[in-house]
């Protein structure tokens, strides 16, 4: 599979002759998170934002058609945003050991501030009003609207591609436009800014070549989970594209390293995100 990979990659090559002025581009920008206190669109994109970019294509400003994974990877990064930020966190089990898949998500006692984001609120107020507790998994697929039990639909966030993609409209990453489909209308999102676009990129690509940690817990918490979130969305490879070949085959190898960890184990590190991990679990099964 790795062989027919590489070679429909070699067979791209030229097709990707225009990448070459982005990609040089790319080498100047800095990580989107390099300062948590500048009022930046850099500072200010969330996981979920940073995924749907890696997803988009760049002019016609919407999602492959046939990605099926990034609905759920979305909503593993809204859980992971709000772990991150300290609104959420796993029930403490004390001295008792459970595994990551069943312990329930609580609230942090920081609930009642606003997130400045709205789908963070939206999500935030169905965990906080839910008793008893759901696990992360329950909560993605609560959150995606797979559920056989029609009482707990009212948990599904609605049109989050959307809303996010309007999101990155405000911020001036993308843009709207309105394209025909034949049958249909629909309102696309292209990339207003390639330059934010590339240094998400840059960030992912870096991550796993001149960045590269040996161990999980010595990797920035965002930049690691937007690796798991990206695979978990089928959009990790659009980061990989513009690589040499070698420098590809390296970084596939070092993300199959961390799809390798155990996140029961990497749960206990010192300074660990027990929701990241959680969700990277639930997606590893």
């Amino acid at each position: 599979m790795e062989r027919s990979t590489l070679s429909r990659r070699r067979g791209a090559k030229a097709e990707r002759a225009d990448d070459g002025a982005a990609s040089a581009a790319a080498e100047a920008e800095v990580d989107v998170f390099a300062g948590e206190d500048d009022a930046s669109k850099q500072s200010r994109l969330t996981l979920m934002e940073e995924v749907l970019l890696l997803g988009l294509k760049d002019r016609e400003g919407y999602t492959s058609f046939w990605n099926d994974c990034i609905s759920s990877g979305l909503r593993g990064c809204i859980l992971i945003e709000l772990g991150l930020r300290g609104y959420i966190q796993l029930e403490d089990t004390g001295m008792r050991r459970r595994a990551l898949g069943t312990r329930k998500v609580v609230m942090t006692g920081k609930e009642d501030r606003h997130t400045g984001d709205v789908l963070l609120d939206e999500a935030l107020r169905h965990i906080k009003t839910t008793d008893p507790g759901e696990t992360v998994q329950d909560w993605i697929e609560l959150l995606s609207g797979e559920t056989w039990n029609p009482l707990k639909l009212k948990y599904q966030l609605r049109n989050v591609r959307e809303r996010i993609a309007k999101n990155l409209v405000e911020k001036g990453v993308l843009t709207t436009e309105k394209q025909n489909f034949l049958l249909f209308d629909m309102t696309t999102h292209p990339v207003a800014d390639p330059a934010m676009k590339d240094s998400v990129v840059k960030k992912v690509q870096d991550s796993v070549l001149s960045n590269w940690q040996n161990e999980p817990n010595r990797m920035d918490k965002r930049t690691l989970a937007l690796l798991y979130l990206a695979h978990a969305s089928d959009v990790l490879e659009n980061a990989f594209a513009p690589l040499s070949d070698d420098d590809y085959e390296l970084a596939m190898r070092r993300v199959r390293d961390l799809l390798d960890a155990d996140p029961e184990v990497e749960a206990t590190k010192p300074n660990a995100s027990d929701v990241l991990w959680a969700v990277a679990s639930s997606f590893l099964k």
